[in-house]
């Protein structure tokens, strides 16, 4: 009978509109979700870079206000070796008519409302960004943060905790370093370390054993990441060269 054919073709038709409009729906969603993902990756890697401008003018300033004052104490020194008035006189440096002021204290600089504690640089993941403190879910989700230890190129074990975003952003590549590979630690003072690592493993969330370890008087780091199924922790450790 035609009409069952009929209803059947119409049934047919309609149920391939309904999947057709899923597809639609779903094809949409997913391709925001990632336009979504990408203009936040593109917003949070720029306002590090800025973040990290700032560091470097406030970490220039203290290489600049250190290499004055020991200029100013080998002046200082030379005149103290000075035997006779007229070496005195010749060794004499002028004073600059407006002084400026001296100091080693860094400027800090904030992201956020989050101090910037130094700079990070990951040269086989092309990582680069602030390290900030304190630890906090904000902070964790606009740069990489220091969870515990000493501070940046302290002697002793620095833990640095990063999110795994699986899309490039901090350290979402941390498991394809591997032994040997380097870490560059900038503190606020403007010294740069190079750190090597010497061990990587996987771990539960709840371990926090490596946290606390003797250093034997070295300076080392940890950095700490989530696996990309957020089962278990990617744990890192580095120490100086």
């Amino acid at each position: 009978d035609w009409r069952y054919i009929d209803m059947f073709n119409n049934k047919y038709s309609n149920l391939l509109s309904m999947i057709l409009v899923v597809l639609i729906v779903a094809i949409l969603g997913i391709i925001g979700y990632f336009g979504y993902d990408m203009l936040s990756s593109k917003a949070i890697n720029s306002n590090a870079q800025t973040a990290l401008e700032e560091f470097e003018k406030a970490t220039t300033t203290i290489k600049r206000d250190t290499s004055n004052l020991k200029k100013k104490d080998d002046e200082e020194n030379k005149l103290e070796n000075v035997t006779n008035p007229e070496e005195l006189l010749n060794n004499l440096t002028p004073e600059p008519e407006e002084p400026e002021e001296e100091t080693t204290e860094p400027e800090k600089v904030y992201m956020e409302g989050y101090e910037v504690m130094g700079r990070i640089q990951i040269p086989k993941t092309k990582v680069d960004y602030p390290v900030l403190s304190p630890n906090a879910k904000r902070s964790l989700e606009i740069a990489v943060t220091i969870a515990y230890g000493p501070g940046l190129n302290e002697v002793g074990n620095t833990v640095i905790f990063g999110h795994n975003y699986r899309n490039g952003l901090f350290f979402s590549n941390n498991k394809k370093l591997a032994v040997g590979d380097k870490i560059l630690i900038t503190d606020q003072k403007g010294e740069t370390i190079t750190y090597e690592i010497y061990k990587m493993y996987e771990t539960t969330p709840n371990d926090a054993s490596y946290m606390k370890r003797d250093t034997e008087g070295k300076r080392e780091i940890s950095l700490q990441t989530c696996t990309d199924d957020s089962s278990g922790r990617i744990i890192i450790w580095a120490r100086e060269k």
